[in-house]
């Protein structure tokens, strides 16, 4: 019976999400081109397909020509409007993954903004020497027409494989892949064969103007939180306590099972708040464990483990993050960049 009522309500969902799309297609709604360039970094579905390593490579590789700032809704902050991050900020105000970002290049402009138009119009009007913005999580925001369009899709659950919500994970129709120039194929596996990739790409049934890569997760050197208290990297031999509050967190379980010895793994929900409850059960579990072990999580998480009021001094010295990049397969970063720059160029404002 669940599964008739979810099947009912897709079907419902869908239907609204196709007559709003044929809206915007038939000009009855209207996209609006800002007189600044920007890049949508989306996707079909919910959940983790790996939207902020994509946007952090664009802020990483693209900073080097253009004043770069990052457009974000902040999913589940506790706040409304526009809000300029700041470093110091908490994820509660301004969302776990804006802030992350904001860690990690401190000199970027990032922007957290429900409504796309006003916050692009108040980059630009507050920072008139940004000359790019990065729009993370996009693809749905259709009252914005970005300048290029990149759509992340999950190797493991192809879009035409999926069903709308509830009885699957898509927020959108597949129809809709027309709309991106960049295809990105994420989370591939280590040993993906030519027939593999071939497949891959025909589920995406690409058109001749958009361009499709193949990606995976790069797995960087654990970092501790509280550098100034704990050893800059895990002391050989360390046991490990993993726990994550994470769409899919399984890939990260298994990247850590491949270099320590995980003795508990502890699963918290996507976007999880921490509550004193959930730290004490880290701590029993460190308890449990002995001396030699030490926590780590995912670098989402991180950002919201920082205040040292709330983390008691022992876990300091053992709470560690497992930084992650994109990485693109036979080194098809390059070519990215060069199609972005070009585009950018043909569609100069």
């Amino acid at each position: 019976m669940m599964g008739i009522l979810k099947g009912i309500a897709a079907w419902l969902y869908g239907i609204g999400v196709g007559f709003r799309n044929w809206l915007y297609d038939m000009n009855i709604l209207r996209s609006h081109q800002m007189d600044i360039p920007t890049i949508c970094v989306g996707n079909l579905a919910v959940g983790g397909t790996g939207k902020t390593p994509v946007v952090e490579f664009l802020v990483r590789n693209l900073s080097r020509e253009y004043c770069v700032a990052v457009l974000s809704r902040g999913y589940r902050r506790r706040t409304k409007g526009y809000i300029e991050v700041q470093v110091g900020d908490s994820y509660r105000k301004v969302g776990d993954e804006p802030k992350q970002i904001k860690r990690k290049f401190p000199e970027a402009v990032v922007v957290v903004c429900e409504n796309r138009i006003e916050g692009v119009r108040r980059i630009k009007e507050e920072h008139p020497e940004v000359g790019l913005v990065i729009m993370d999580d996009g693809f749905q925001h259709r009252s914005l027409s970005p300048s290029v369009s990149m759509l992340l899709s999950d190797y493991s659950l192809p879009p035409y494989h999926n069903k709308m919500l509830p009885a699957g994970t898509l927020r959108d129709s597949p129809s809709q892949l027309y709309r991106a120039s960049v295809l990105i194929i994420t989370k591939t596996p280590k040993n993906l064969s030519p027939l593999d990739r071939e497949l891959a790409r025909k589920e995406l049934n690409p058109s001749p103007y958009q361009s499709v890569f193949y990606t995976d997760i790069k797995q960087c050197e654990p970092t501790p939180i509280f550098s100034d208290v704990a050893p800059a990297r895990i002391p050989e031999g360390c046991k490990v306590i993993a726990f994550a509050g994470i769409a899919n967190p399984d890939r990260f379980f298994d990247s850590l099972s491949q270099r320590y010895t995980v003795v508990d793994k502890i699963v918290f929900g996507d976007h999880h708040n921490y509550k004193v409850r959930d730290i004490r059960k880290i701590m029993e579990s460190l308890e449990l464990y002995g001396k030699n072990v030490v926590v780590v999580t995912t670098e989402k998480d991180g950002v919201k483990l920082t205040s040292r009021k709330y983390i008691p001094e022992r876990l300091q010295r053992r709470l560690f993050v497992l930084p992650i990049e994109i990485n693109f397969r036979d080194g098809d970063s390059d070519k990215l960049i060069q199609k972005i720059k070009n585009e950018l160029k043909d569609k100069k404002i």
